[in-house]
């Protein structure tokens, strides 16, 4: 039997794969992808100002990681990051014209991949999927 981590570990790349052939017609990588949509998101739900921990905190990356990650987003044109004006030790993490709500191109593409790798589940079992990864997510949060 193939250890859950292993399977895991397959579900993620195939998930990845497909997300970064859909990322690179904007010249992206999936992970530069979804760092751009959580800002996207973020902007969208009202939020005044995004800072590099949020972003750290909501993709569970180191700081070093995050930072190469916006520098790259910014010398693309996707992003552009400015002293905060309520802190001035953070810098304020902003989406330019060219990348403003992609986060809606982006659930559209996560949909399209998710219903790609699930295409023999029923619309139940999809559910059921989703709803325990949000329980171990939650679990892995309160870590």
């Amino acid at each position: 039997m193939m250890p859950f981590g292993l399977k895991i570990a397959i579900i993620n790349r195939a998930f990845r794969k497909k997300l970064d052939e859909k990322a690179s017609a904007l010249g992206l990588t999936s992970v530069q992808l979804r760092v751009l949509g959580s800002i996207s998101r973020l902007e969208a739900s009202g939020e005044a100002e995004i800072h590099q921990n949020d972003l750290e905190q909501i993709e569970h990356v180191t700081h070093p990681a995050m930072t190469k990650l916006l520098q790259r987003l910014e010398s693309k044109g996707f992003v552009q990051c400015v002293p905060s004006a309520k802190d001035r030790r953070y810098k304020k993490v902003t989406c330019t014209e060219r990348s403003s709500g992609i986060y809606k191109m982006i659930i559209a593409q996560d949909e399209e991949v998710f219903s790609d790798l699930c295409r023999n589940l029923t619309e139940e079992q999809k559910q059921t999927f989703t709803r325990l990864a949000d329980m171990i997510l939650k679990n892995i949060d309160a870590e």
